[in-house]
């Protein structure tokens, strides 16, 4: 299973416990006002990035009333100003793991600091910008869980997905162009299939594969990362097989 997969597991079942303390609301009604704003529209329907950020709120919990007035307050139609910037931080984690953190601010100093502090006492180091994104690939990814892979094979290529990956748990990745994200995962859900995530993330072109000993630190430097208020989103290359993952978690 890919790193990926791990860890979109790990903060699906992270935003359980984030959502009872609101640390996780608030990083998603950030990310919806930033994305409506960027994209100039407070209709989900209009803009790919404001959809996904929509879902995931959607998904978390967030209750409608809120998820509709950060998109319009985003989208400048209540008068109020948003200042946060987007903002990727690249770098390596021990293990010459490739790390990238994706980070909502209004600050880039604090958060600048907060992140190069992160990877310091991790043991990683933060580089410049483009030093490890070339490695990954913006790309949409939907979770699908209690189907059969012909059943998946073939909502997946009517759908226009690009790419159908078994999952160790039963379950399977279904893989598409980010522009075509909104229209493959409507269609998989309206093929009757349980989707348990879906996103828009960044997935490595190659991995690190790592053992018991070498995910550790990855896996404390992706957490320590994930609990700034700042960072909205963290992706990585590595590849834990997963008995080893079930060791180190």
């Amino acid at each position: 299973m890919s790193g990926h997969s791990k860890w979109a597991g790990i903060k699906h079942k992270k935003a359980v416990v984030d959502a009872r303390r609101g640390k996780l609301f608030a990083k998603l009604i950030r990310g919806i006002e930033v994305a409506a704003r960027e994209g100039g529209t407070s209709n989900p329907e209009n803009d790919m990035s404001l959809a996904a950020a929509v879902d995931r709120a959607r998904s978390s919990g967030v209750p409608s009333d809120t998820i509709e007035r950060a998109a319009k307050r985003g989208a400048g139609e209540t008068g109020e100003d948003v200042h946060y910037v987007r903002v990727l931080y690249e770098g390596y984690a021990p293990g010459g793991v490739a790390v990238i953190a994706e980070a909502l601010t209004e600050n880039r100093n604090r958060t600048s600091s907060d992140i190069r502090s992160v990877f310091g006492k991790a043991g990683g180091n933060l580089g410049e910008p483009g030093s490890v994104a070339w490695m990954f690939e913006r790309r949409g990814v939907i979770l699908v869980q209690n189907a059969t892979e012909d059943d998946v094979l073939v909502a997946a290529a009517d759908a226009g997905a690009d790419d159908v990956r078994p999952q160790e748990d039963g379950g399977f990745e279904i893989v598409c162009e980010a522009k075509d994200f909104a229209r493959v995962r409507d269609a998989i859900a309206g093929a009757g299939f349980e989707i348990e995530n879906a996103e828009l993330t960044m997935l490595p072109q190659s991995t690190v594969a790592l053992d018991a000993s070498g995910a550790r630190p990855v896996l404390r430097l992706l957490d320590a990362l994930e609990d700034l208020d700042d960072v909205q989103n963290v992706y990585a290359n590595f590849d834990i097989p997963d008995e080893v993952f079930a060791e180190v978690s």
